[in-house]
């Protein structure tokens, strides 16, 4: 697996949405990979230090905003 790829996949590891394959080779790859492993421990502090957001909590602006940039982003990696 490539930085690129683990980068790529790292919600869906987070999430334990990886079939078996892909989460040995993830786990190989951190395992060996300074930076990513760095970058999964990053991610880790970042989903425990702001949590969940409401969607109540966004203006609909906000909201319309997020929903552009990741459906962009989505389409993007496929």
């Amino acid at each position: 697996m490539t930085c690129q790829e683990l980068v790529e996949l790292v919600t869906d590891y987070l999430e334990g949405m990886l079939g078996d394959a892909d989460t040995v080779r993830f786990e190989e790859h951190i395992a060996h990979c300074q930076f990513c492993a760095r970058y999964l421990e990053q991610m880790r502090m970042t989903i425990t230090t702001i949590g969940r957001i409401e969607v109540d909590a966004l203006s609909p602006e906000a909201r319309g905003t997020l929903l552009a940039a990741f459906g962009d982003w989505h389409a993007q990696r496929r």
